[in-house]
């Protein structure tokens, strides 16, 4: 995918209130950046924003954090959010910091389109891969901890059903044609662009509690 450079994304992100740059800083303590007790949601791989920021209106009593890897896309990002939205931050990092950035106190994942590695050899790149998530335990409550993935790549939704299992999700809820189930949606940019040209997007909540609540 060639990324097009967004004019004045250096000006953008140094003057928003919405990027965290010092976000290492908050490992541990991102409650007392937002000034409450909430649940936090965040988005690895947050593209344009569309998808954080309509969730962040809807549900003012969830705190979201937005984090994405390209300047331009989290500058586009930064753009669209509206003054007062007091429950949204974004951060402009790599998904391998994931676990310097979190430390037991993130309650649902959000992974949207995420790069789907077709080599062999890359699969361990990808989101739902087993290095990654046992770098989820690590940002994750302890008590429980819910992935929420889409993507319009079925080799990819396939591999992942399988990671999530193996390592000890259970999959609630499974579509292998999302905007035809008759569900509420809030979509993504590249969603859009997909369901507009008739390609399924697959769907999967899954969750894992610790051995103590699994009973």
């Amino acid at each position: 995918m060639r990324l097009r450079n967004v004019k004045n994304k250096d000006i953008i992100m140094n003057n928003s209130l919405y990027l965290i740059k010092n976000y290492q800083d908050y490992k541990g303590k991102w409650k007392e950046l937002f000034g409450n007790d909430n649940p936090i949601y965040i988005e690895i791989g947050m593209g344009k924003g569309k998808f954080i920021i309509e969730n962040a209106k809807m549900y003012p009593e969830i705190n979201f954090i937005g984090i994405e890897k390209y300047d331009s896309v989290i500058a586009k990002g930064l753009q669209k959010i509206p003054d007062g939205l007091n429950n949204l931050i974004m951060i402009r990092a790599n998904a391998l910091e994931i676990d310097d950035i979190f430390y037991n106190e993130v309650d649902r994942i959000f992974l949207n389109f995420s790069d789907p590695w077709p080599k062999n050899r890359h699969h361990l790149r990808r989101l739902s891969s087993k290095i990654f998530l046992e770098k989820y335990d690590k940002v994750f409550k302890s008590d429980c901890k819910e992935i929420f993935m889409r993507t319009d790549n079925q080799e990819l939704y396939t591999f992942s059903l399988v990671n999530f299992s193996e390592y000890g999700y259970v999959l609630k809820k499974i579509s292998f044609d999302l905007h035809n189930d008759d569900m509420p949606l809030i979509t993504t940019e590249y969603e859009d662009r997909f369901s507009s040209k008739g390609m399924p997007i697959y769907y999967v909540e899954c969750i894992k509690y610790s051995v103590q609540n699994s009973k």
